[in-house]
């Protein structure tokens, strides 16, 4: 089997290199790769790649990913995420090849406080959102053999991230503020990587279950709740902290050029039944995560 990756150096890309290897052939390419054009910048040249090496799988894990940003970069947001990923659908459906793509919680407006299903009406707070939701009905309307799985709040050892971000403000301060309006699941690259590979697998088995997939970590909390355990596995394995309290507060503390989403939960029902998973709890990857941090 063949299979290209785009964004290979990404938080779900770099753990995509290897979840993939065991399934074929893997050409891992990202923008600045030589031998085929990995760049989501240039639509023409990215879809020359897939024309090019033919392959069977094409995964998807780049994406224009700053979200304040992209409020006043809507061109290079949309091409990044919405023109190239046509110009991607484009070229898998020439070559037949199953295309594999990630997007965000962000296509829906954050209200409320039940789960995001797949098929709930989108309606994206911001520039971001409505870039990645351009770049699924790109998918839907030119190709028929895709799997996009939703996901939010992702995190990896490899790169910044907001554990890190926490431990670090915690060595440096004495209080924090931490949002605790905000409801997600933190969900680790690994875990999107491996649920990936047993979804592929099983859609070239079975080409009926192509679709939309919500693909989170089990589980709901707060970024307040997250720091608190992030900041006590710290704390408890004796590494030096400054910080004696950690205060919560509203989004509105802290405002940003484009607007949050304060719900984002996903509902994984058709994931897990179709494909047959049981996914983790978020506080079992976070913990992993740390222990790969400090252990």
């Amino acid at each position: 089997m063949n299979i290209i990756l785009f964004g290979k150096n990404g938080q779900v890309g770099w753990e995509l290199q290897r979840a993939l290897a065991p399934l074929g052939k893997v050409v891992a390419l990202d923008r600045h790769s030589s031998d085929h054009c990995g760049d989501l910048t240039n639509p023409e040249g990215i879809a020359k790649t897939v024309r090019d090496i033919k392959p069977d799988v094409i995964v998807n894990a780049a994406a224009y990913t700053a979200v304040d940003k992209a409020e006043t970069d809507f061109h290079n947001a949309e091409l990044i995420n919405a023109v190239s990923v046509e110009a991607l659908a484009c070229a898998a459906k020439d070559v037949n090849a199953l295309l594999v793509h990630y997007s965000t919680d962000y296509v829906f407006d954050g209200s409320g406080e039940r789960p995001w299903r797949e098929d709930d009406v989108t309606s994206p707070l911001n520039v971001y959102g409505k870039t990645k939701r351009q770049g699924e009905e790109a998918i839907i309307a030119h190709v028929p053999n895709y799997l996009i799985f939703r996901t939010s709040w992702v995190y990896a050892a490899k790169g910044n991230n907001f554990a890190k971000t926490m431990i670090r403000l915690a060595q440096e301060r004495e209080t924090l503020s931490v949002i605790n309006d905000q409801y997600g699941a933190p969900t680790g690259a690994e875990l999107i990587a491996d649920c990936t590979v047993h979804a592929i697998k099983a859609t070239l088995a079975q080409p009926e279950k192509a679709g939309i997939y919500n693909l989170i970590a089990s589980g709901v909390t707060t970024w307040y709740e997250y720091a608190e355990l992030v900041i006590g596995y710290v704390r408890d394995r004796g590494l030096p902290l400054k910080i004696t309290a950690i205060n919560t507060v509203d989004t509105a503390a802290f405002p940003t050029p484009a607007k949050r989403p304060s719900n984002s939960r996903l509902n994984t029902e058709k994931l897990t039944t179709a494909f047959g998973l049981t996914l983790p709890e978020w506080q079992q990857g976070v913990i992993r995560m740390l222990n790969e941090l400090y252990d």
